[in-house]
């Protein structure tokens, strides 16, 4: 892997995505493997007069931990661990999946107890300091995406780097156009769905909580979502492989849902009320991400796609929706993959992944020729 790609990531990720000052106490949280952009890291925060701390996360050993796990213990892990993270002014976790699947046995009681035991220390997180997550390029990774692991590398590097400054500049015309917006209906191959997001806050995303990056989001008002929604892009979560997933909404909640595996699609659904009520809305920009990888991160800021999301809303696009999760579905609809329509009160601003509105053109990939900027 070449240093300079490295050095680089850690720059942006410091210095724009985080905006790190002198005497700010940051939190690297390493998910599987991501030592070398962990290293550069610590050597840049230290640089910048920012003190670093570390915290290495083993899945295999978390998986064994989360299957034994109970509720006191995660009281005790609360207890000890509160301070540390309301103590901190920044926070840069990296994931380098190994295995997507090295939780898939783990019982959905004990995920609960975990997001339950950390609710209030990840919304924290979430909503009251600087913090970004990114996925470090793996030979997994690579592999999802049927990619060689140094064309992946060329790949990611690539992405993470683009001009996220420009990005969102491009964003504002969709960004004060969701503002001005009551009503949202999309249609396409096994989907005609129609809700509001008036009153709703409006967001982008462009390297500043995620890297990659490249959506604007807003969430549903929590009753108007109705109609039936097909994700054509696979999702892992919680340990399992889901394909196919259908929802069918009546006054903004799930009434039935099928998937690959519509068993287990139900008991995520039922963790408690509001998982089957939706938290976010989502329209993926980003100009060089263009097919999925199994890999959320990624897939939901595609260009021609959308993400609509059940459980847990963000504080900053509250629609009052409260879950223990919060799941990107993805749609993309761009011709390959079935085509379809975004329309904003009446008015048509997206048809088969291209943007149609005029003061939306400067969106669509065909206006980001050639490789992003490093």
């Amino acid at each position: 892997m070449k240093d300079w790609r490295i050095g680089k990531t850690a720059e942006n990720l410091i210095s724009y995505s985080l905006d790190v000052q002198p005497g700010d106490n940051v939190m690297i949280a390493v998910h599987g493997e991501g030592e070398m952009l962990a290293q550069e890291l610590v050597k840049q925060l230290y640089a910048k007069g920012a003190r670093p701390f570390i915290r290495l996360y083993h899945p295999a050993i978390q998986r064994q931990w989360l299957k034994g796990l109970t509720e006191e213990q995660m009281t005790q892990l609360v207890n000890w661990e509160e301070a540390m993270w309301f103590g901190i002014q920044g926070y840069i976790g990296i994931h380098g999946a190994v295995n997507d699947s090295e939780w898939s046995d783990v019982p959905e009681e004990k995920f609960r107890v975990f997001s339950q035991g950390f609710k209030q220390v990840g919304h924290h997180v979430d909503n009251n300091i600087k913090a970004v997550r990114i996925n470090y390029p793996t030979p997994s990774l690579a592999q999802k995406a049927r990619m060689s692991t140094e064309a992946f590398e060329d790949f990611y590097f690539d992405v993470c780097s683009m001009d996220y400054r420009k990005l969102h500049e491009a964003c504002l015309p969709l960004l004060e156009l969701m503002e001005r917006t009551d009503h949202v209906r999309i249609v396409g191959p096994g989907t005609e769905l129609t809700f509001s997001i008036k009153g709703v806050g409006k967001k982008i995303a462009a390297g500043k909580r995620n890297v990659p990056d490249g959506e604007v989001y807003t969430a549903p008002v929590l009753d108007s979502v109705n109609g039936t929604i097909s994700c054509n892009v696979p999702s892992q979560y919680m340990g399992a492989s889901f394909d196919q997933v259908r929802f069918t909404f009546r006054e903004g909640k799930i009434v039935e849902a099928t998937a690959n595996d519509t068993r287990r699609l139900n008991e995520i659904l039922n963790s408690d009320e509001g998982a089957r009520y939706t938290g976010e809305f989502a329209i993926g920009v980003n100009p060089y991400i263009l097919h999925p990888m199994n890999d959320i991160l990624f897939d939901e800021k595609i260009a021609g796609s959308f993400h609509l999301t059940p459980g847990r809303a963000y504080e900053q696009t509250d629609n009052g929706n409260r879950s223990l999760i919060h799941w990107d579905l993805i749609c993309i609809q761009r011709p390959e993959y079935g085509g379809g329509e975004i329309w904003f009160d009446d008015v048509l601003i997206r048809k088969d992944g291209l943007f149609v509105h005029e003061a939306l053109l400067g969106l669509n990939p065909d206006r980001w020729k050639g490789s992003p900027e490093c």
